[in-house]
């Protein structure tokens, strides 16, 4: 049987800051929508369910977030997720400078966990706490052919 990744979700706690922090990295929103009712309750295993949501691309057109915004029920605040913890915790991407995309991640308040790797001499990478604590990988690949 064939597979495809289709998207990776992930709920945000302020839909807008998080849809600018991802195009100004480089991401294209490709619409947004309201969604509720039984469909969604159905699909998603909540009742009541409604939120607000976005779909934004990868410019090669190969990865799609979706993210959501929580109207109801509402938004469960957790911890921010630590890099060991089992469970998805962070999305990755490739950057072509990770210099500039530092700058861009910076000026949405979003800095390093600890600072800037490298991976042999494959990649220059990092991971960063983003918009409603998403981690965020960085890379950049060093040895481009």
């Amino acid at each position: 049987m064939p597979i495809k990744l289709e998207n990776i979700g992930i709920a945000v706690r302020d839909l807008d800051a998080t849809i600018a922090f991802f195009t100004d990295l480089g991401l294209t929103v490709l619409g947004r929508d309201t969604v509720s009712g039984d469909w969604t309750d159905t699909a998603v295993g909540l009742d009541g369910n409604h939120a607000n949501i976005a779909m934004l691309e990868t410019p090669d057109g190969t990865g799609r977030l979706e993210l959501f915004e929580y109207i109801h029920p509402d938004a469960i605040e957790t911890e921010p997720t630590q890099p060991n913890e089992i469970g998805m915790h962070r999305v990755a991407f490739s950057v072509d400078d990770l210099d500039l995309a530092l700058e861009i991640a910076a000026r949405h308040g979003c800095h390093p966990l600890r600072g800037v790797a490298t991976y042999g001499d494959i990649y220059k990478l990092t991971y960063l706490r983003g918009p409603s604590g998403i981690i965020v990988m960085l890379a950049e690949e060093l040895s481009k052919s």
